[in-house]
């Protein structure tokens, strides 16, 4: 893009065609003459080529002049570029995977298929924050480390189920250790970890209050959501019937969360800690973290002018010494 750095310059071009004007209009005063008694024999003279080119110096001197005129008016090429700074955040969603998650009190199936549901929309609307997803029970592991990939998380999680293959129980020291491990080495200007449960402890060689005292030393934050209600409820289970087809039938079971635990979590690292018994409960509590922890993002712009005056200077030098020339030679005028 050009730009007139000195638009000021352009206020001497009415001077010039003022005085193009002039010149024309006091051409015959200003043209030498030789006086005749008779013009009879002259009349049918024409004008050789070197009069008719007689202006073309004067013409010449003012395309340089104005030329000049442009190159005073300095023209720039305008090269701006934004640069956009992106301080993301880091965040380790922690999900419990344990059997009482099959429990169906909350929509659209029940707490595990509503957990992954509005945590895969919580990822899809972060763009600069590396997610990880850690999972547990009786133990826990690493689903998937912290990452940009997220069509990679999202598939990671939709393949999240209720396994038979880890330890059954409730982790929550363990799975709390497993996080911590995996933001303590982030130089991210926040890191968070988002706790999902819906039991208290009853597993693992880590005590959750040594868990959170790591947590709160490298000043990572958690945001704890206890999900469904306490008390009895009814478990699906799935057996095979005599003719070898799946049958679903339920079971009862106590749930309870630890509610002192999980608001301990969130008051003594600076979150937040909710209470969800139902789905619309849980995608307001994502709403809410998403609402808290906004990526924070700079713009710097950057303007490089580059001066583009040379050619028209140049120019007007070129035809400046072309008029003197031809006004000295060529079309030199006798009197």
């Amino acid at each position: 893009m050009t730009e007139w750095h000195s638009l000021w310059a352009f206020l001497f071009i009415p001077l010039v065609v003022v005085a193009a004007f002039y010149r024309l209009l006091n051409r015959k005063g200003l043209i030498s003459s030789l006086r005749f008694s008779v013009l009879e024999n002259l009349r049918h003279v024409n004008r050789g080529a070197r009069a008719r080119l007689s202006e073309l110096p004067l013409l010449i001197k003012g395309l340089a002049i104005v030329l000049a005129i442009l190159a005073m008016a300095r023209p720039q090429e305008a090269n701006t570029k934004i640069k956009r700074n992106i301080e993301g955040i880091d965040i380790m969603v922690v999900l419990d995977i344990s059997d009482s998650m099959l429990i169906e009190d909350m929509k659209p199936e029940n707490r595990i298929e509503s957990s992954k549901k509005f945590i895969g929309e919580f990822i899809q609307g972060r763009s600069s924050d590396r997610i990880g997803l850690v999972i547990f029970s009786g133990e826990s592991y690493t689903r998937v480390p912290l990452t940009l990939d997220y069509p990679l998380l999202l598939e990671n999680l939709k393949k999240v189920t209720i396994s038979r293959n880890i330890k059954m129980g409730t982790a929550i020291g363990v799975a709390l250790a497993n996080a911590v491990s995996r933001l303590k080495d982030s130089t991210a200007r926040s890191r968070i970890i988002v706790f999902m449960t819906d039991g208290e402890n009853n597993s693992g060689t880590i005590d959750p209050e040594t868990a959170l005292e790591i947590a709160k030393g490298y000043g990572i934050k958690i945001y704890s959501v206890g999900m469904g209600r306490d008390g009895e409820s009814m478990l699906p289970v799935y057996m095979t019937d005599a003719s070898g087809h799946t049958v679903k039938q339920y079971r009862p079971i106590h749930s309870d969360i630890n509610v002192p635990l999980l608001q301990k979590f969130a008051e003594r690292t600076g979150g937040h800690f909710w209470r969800a018994t139902e789905g619309t409960q849980l995608k307001d509590v994502f709403k809410e973290i998403d609402e808290l922890e906004k990526t924070k993002i700079s713009t710097d712009k950057f303007t490089r002018y580059s001066e583009l005056y040379q050619p028209y200077l140049r120019w007007a030098m070129i035809f400046y010494l072309i008029s003197i020339l031809l006004s000295r030679t060529l079309l030199r005028r006798k009197p």
